[in-house]
């Protein structure tokens, strides 16, 4: 299977990057094909919601890395997507790509193939009571998509400081979870 992991931290190394690491970790040993695609070393633009992509075949007027990320979410067959929790919302890295969705949702929505998603959250908070934004942002964005199942939720709560998360049971699921797929 092809993985498609989105690192949307702003750190290379946050916590929930680190928990990226660890999920492809396992894929890879258990044999698929994976990618972690860390936004923040992507230029992408904002939606200017002018909706030449509705008239001019789903091609975005924005020439930026979006399409290019677009591109190789749509190829796999697991999608992780991996935010920390800021002011009870995704990052601004991880909404600007829902947004760019826009222009090519309907190559899912109207995809015959399914397609899994697992989302990993992090948060200094600790509990998931904590991440509804977040979660109500992830959800919306799956929904709408309409051809992906949901198969977990990497909760890596209550890991504040940088690296906190290499001592939280999240650390070791993520890579299970990684290695469990099939």
């Amino acid at each position: 299977m092809k993985v498609c992991i989105i690192s949307s931290s702003p750190r290379r190394k946050g916590n929930s990057a680190l928990l990226c690491e660890q999920f492809a970790k396992g894929a890879k040993e258990a044999g698929h094909e994976v990618e972690i695609i860390h936004l923040s070393q992507y230029d992408m633009q904002p939606c200017l919601a002018c909706e030449y992509c509705r008239h001019h075949d789903h091609v975005c007027v924005r020439k930026d890395d979006a399409d290019k990320v677009i591109s190789k979410m749509i190829a796999a067959d697991v999608w992780v997507l991996a935010t920390p929790c800021y002011f009870y919302s995704v990052s601004a890295q991880m909404k600007l790509l829902i947004d760019r969705f826009f222009a090519r949702e309907y190559e899912v929505r109207e995809d015959k193939k399914r397609r899994q998603v697992y989302y990993i959250v992090t948060s200094g908070a600790k509990g998931m009571d904590q991440m509804n934004g977040v979660m109500e942002s992830l959800r919306g964005f799956i929904r709408v998509m309409r051809t992906i199942d949901e198969a977990a939720v990497i909760d890596g709560t209550g890991a504040f400081q940088l690296g906190d998360i290499t001592h939280h049971s999240a650390y070791i699921q993520a890579y299970e979870m990684g290695k469990s797929l099939a």
